[in-house]
């Protein structure tokens, strides 16, 4: 309870900041967002009525103590261009993402996982030349992941795998015809799961290969991520003195790096995985460009572009709630499997 405790503290002190910042920011932005609600054409009667709507006539104090009472009660303000509040479009548009983002992580820690366990065990296998081909190999493919820009690989795997070949679809989440013939029941606004659970093949088989390119191109930088640390924390236990003494017992290099250095390797990975969520939902924003898929890096853009102040406010407050709270499940996660962390 006291780890817990603490860890709460420092989560609500962080969300508190982002908070008072993203309020100073969209505050000190150029621009009348009364002017960007009411038209260039508006009549200063209008603009000042607006204003009043809006709470822009209100000191800046007061303007701070609705907005963290709005965010708390939900009412995260009005979209300066979709006319509705934010709280609903980021409801619409958030699950897209996280749909996306969550295949692509899967995938990364899938292929990501396995790639370090192989690097690391080429590392400590015999043989000189064997070392430098099969671990270099591991971490060059792992650095290559690591290093090509999100949007080059997008339009790279858009023009061989859609244009070229044909093999997938080249935008979108799904055809669009098909909310004509197969209209899809929305439930919790996740296409896939909507779809499995109402029993719509036509729309989950057009998904699916809709999500395909976006999700590899998603999952390259997390691959590449995942793989040198789980390389690099397997090799850190191997050289540990457990890891001597199970090779005493008579167990392979094999067994020692998957049955006894796997777990123990498993809390840095972690840590890892959710500065990797948090990355991803910020990178979703390029991808999602590119493949014009319905979510929240489109929207932000779209926000963004029309100087949206509201919408551009709400995003940044969920990213940072997202990255927040899945901070603390990560560390509660380490304390229940390594005693040390809730101890220290």
């Amino acid at each position: 309870m006291r780890y817990l405790t603490q860890r709460l503290a420092q989560s609500a002190l962080v969300v508190a900041g982002v908070v008072a910042l993203t309020f100073a920011i969209t505050r000190l932005v150029p621009g009348d967002p009364a002017v960007t609600y009411a038209g260039p054409r508006a009549t200063a009667r209008q603009l000042a009525a607006v204003r009043k709507q809006l709470g822009l006539d209100a000191p800046l104090s007061e303007q701070l103590w609705r907005y963290v009472t709005g965010l708390i009660r939900g009412d995260w303000g009005t979209s300066l261009h979709t006319r509705r509040t934010v709280l609903a479009d980021i409801s619409t548009a958030l699950p897209a993402t996280l749909e996306l983002v969550g295949c692509a992580l899967v995938l990364a820690v899938a292929v990501g996982v396995p790639l370090g366990l192989l690097g690391a065990h080429l590392r400590r296998g015999k043989g000189r030349w064997g070392r430098a081909v099969g671990d270099g190999s591991v971490r060059m493919t792992s650095m290559l992941a690591v290093s090509v820009p999100a949007f080059l690989l997008a339009l790279a795997v858009q023009n061989l795998f859609a244009a070229q070949l044909g093999w997938f679809p080249v935008a979108g989440e799904y055809t669009p015809s098909l909310n004509q013939t197969s209209p899809l029941q929305h439930l919790t606004h996740l296409t896939l799961l909507d779809s499995l659970l109402t029993g719509n093949w036509p729309v989950l088989g057009s998904a699916l290969a809709h999500l395909v390119l976006p999700a590899l191109v998603m999952a390259a930088y997390p691959v590449g991520v995942v793989a040198q640390m789980t390389r690099a924390a397997l090799l850190e236990e191997v050289a540990a003195p457990h890891a001597r003494l199970e090779r005493a017992y008579g167990f392979s290099r094999w067994q020692v790096l998957t049955r006894f250095s796997l777990r123990p390797a498993s809390g840095p990975l972690l840590a890892l995985l959710a500065l990797v969520f948090a990355f991803s939902l910020v990178n979703a924003f390029l991808v999602e460009q590119v493949f014009n898929w319905p979510g929240l890096g489109r929207y932000a853009s779209s926000a963004i572009t029309s100087a949206d102040a509201p919408a551009v406010a709400g995003v940044t407050v969920v990213v940072a709630l997202t990255y927040v709270l899945t901070n603390l499940l990560v560390d509660l996660t380490q304390a229940v499997i390594d005693p040390r962390v809730r101890l220290s």
